[in-house]
Formats: structure tokens, C-alpha cells, sequence
């Protein structure tokens, strides 16, 4: 008897970028605008792309990061993986998504040839976003507010000389919650995750503020909130 031949198909392997920033007094997620050949003409998506055979997932991460994006050298940690059947009505692909943190001015998002527009847009106001983007804007936003509050992860959000205030802050717009001043002031201190600098700048009421820097810009596990 004559064996049968059976079609065998692959999943594609992808990679997608959910990159924030705190600008304007918001959290902001950097997206880029996808071309008319594309499966979601002129609709907002997240930086990414498929993974070449000989990279491994990070490599690719961090090869899409510079291409589309202009970033090297930036936190990111792996988020989780979708594979949807349907999230990408060109074939079946599976995405693992990362995060990634960068301090606010760090970069000039640029357009190049791979995209038509790139933007920085406040996560409240996300515009409905190509393949499962949303789902993965929303699943790293959970992310990051889970790990301030267990990690100093803050770091790769703040310049390199802060205030307490300003960090502060930063805490207070990605959590969606006011910190009591004194409480949070106490228990950053303690941590001894911040050291003084020999620099002040104007603070609340125009007043002489003490500008800080962190001990050690890599990831701990440490309590805070």
C-alpha cells in the first residue's frame, strides 16, 4: 500500500515590544503606525517582528527594538507568550511579548522605512491597535504595576539625578493612587536603594530640593509599597 503524504505547517515565531515612558505627567506606550501592504493598514501597532532562525528571543527583541524603534541598551524582561490562532489573518503566529522601560527624552522617535509614524500615546487613551495589541498593552501595564510594588524596577523609568518627589510621582501615575509623602519617603530611604548627590534643583514652592541618584541601576527584589 502507498503511504500517503501529509502536509505539515508551521507556526511563525514573533516578538512584540510594549515600550513605556512617563511623559506629560502620564504612563505612555510607544507605537508605530503600520504600512498600506500591511494586514491592519494605517492602524497603530506595537514595535515587533518575526524571529530569525538563528536568534534567540531576545536577540530578536533587542535587533526590533533598534530597527524600528532607534533603542539599544534598555530594560526589558519577557511578559508572556499569545498565540491566538486568529491574531494574524496572514498565518499562524505566535508572539512572546516583552516590556520595556526607558526615562522620558531619552530617545527622538523617528519614522525609517520599516513604518510610517511613530508616537508616543498616554496607555488610558490607546487607540484600538492592530493583531492582539491591546491585550498585550494591557497584560504589561498589569505587569509593571505588580513589580513596583516588589521590585525597584522604578529605576529604568528616572533620569539618572531625581528628586523624591519626582519619584514619587512616578510611583503615583503608574499605580493610578495618591502615596502619602512621608510614609513613601521613609520606606524608599530605608531601602537604601537611593544615594545624595552634591546637587539641589527648585522643588515644590520654587523651594531648594535634594536630587538623588539610585545605588545601582540592575533589578532586586525588595519591597517598597
Amino acid at each position: 500500500m502507498a503511504k500517503t503524504k501529509t502536509s505539515v505547517s508551521f507556526a511563525a515565531v514573533a516578538v512584540d515590544a510594549a515600550i513605556f515612558t512617563i511623559k506629560d505627567g502620564e504612563l505612555n506606550a510607544l507605537l508605530i503606525k503600520a504600512k498600506k501592504d500591511s494586514p491592519f493598514p494605517d492602524r497603530w501597532v506595537l514595535p515587533g517582528g518575526l524571529v530569525k532562525p538563528e536568534e534567540s528571543l531576545d536577540q530578536a527583541v533587542e535587533r526590533h527594538l533598534l530597527s524600528k524603534a532607534g533603542l539599544k541598551n534598555v530594560y526589558f524582561e519577557q511578559l508572556y507568550t499569545f498565540g491566538d490562532i486568529r491574531r494574524d489573518p496572514r498565518s499562524r503566529v505566535v508572539s512572546t511579548a516583552y516590556m520595556i522601560l526607558i526615562p522620558y527624552g531619552t530617545f527622538d522617535p523617528k519614522t525609517n522605512e520599516a513604518y510610517s509614524a511613530i508616537q508616543w500615546f498616554p496607555v488610558s487613551a490607546l487607540p484600538r491597535l492592530g493583531y492582539d495589541h491591546n491585550k498585550i498593552a494591557d497584560t504589561a501595564i498589569d505587569r509593571l504595576k505588580a513589580k513596583l510594588t516588589y521590585t525597584n524596577i522604578v529605576y529604568s523609568l528616572m533620569p539618572e539625578e531625581f528628586t523624591l518627589g519626582e519619584l514619587q510621582k512616578t510611583y503615583e501615575i503608574i499605580l493610578g493612587k495618591n502615596l502619602d509623602k512621608r510614609n513613601f519617603r521613609k520606606k524608599i530611604l530605608q531601602t537604601k536603594l537611593l544615594k545624595k548627590i552634591s546637587k539641589k534643583t527648585l522643588g515644590e514652592a520654587h523651594r531648594p530640593a535634594q536630587l538623588y541618584s539610585f545605588t545601582k541601576r540592575s533589578p532586586q527584589f525588595i519591597e517598597i509599597i
